[in-house]
């Protein structure tokens, strides 16, 4: 996590609830941004039910700072056509990052 994130105010204005569902989705985070956690694990790292993390995830994703989300979430199909796990991608406003990647400076809301 970088000190923008606090600084500029994001977690401010995006609050306690969608900021620590995005610390659980980013522990997921590949070098790309990429996530693959389930619902059930979303949910136990959370301390809620199934159902209640799926409207902390909706939150999350509905989300915008400055007008542009923190978070990409895509449902891919397998090649049989199965859906697969939904992919989370963590965007760089985010001010969340993994290995040796860079977040975008943001400005103050």
């Amino acid at each position: 996590m970088y000190v923008d994130a606090a600084k500029a105010g994001l977690i401010a204005d995006m609050g306690a609830q969608n900021w620590t569902t995005l610390c659980v989705i980013a522990s997921f985070m590949d070098a790309a941004g990429n996530c693959y956690p389930t619902q059930e694990q979303i949910a136990r790292y959370l301390g809620v039910n199934r159902q209640t993390a799926n409207r902390y995830v909706k939150r999350l994703v509905d989300y915008r700072w400055n007008g542009r989300a923190v978070i990409h979430a895509v449902r891919d199909r397998s090649p049989s056509g199965t859906w697969q796990n939904t992919r989370y991608t963590v965007l760089p406003i985010s001010q969340l990052a993994i290995f040796n990647a860079q977040p975008e400076a943001i400005e103050g809301g």
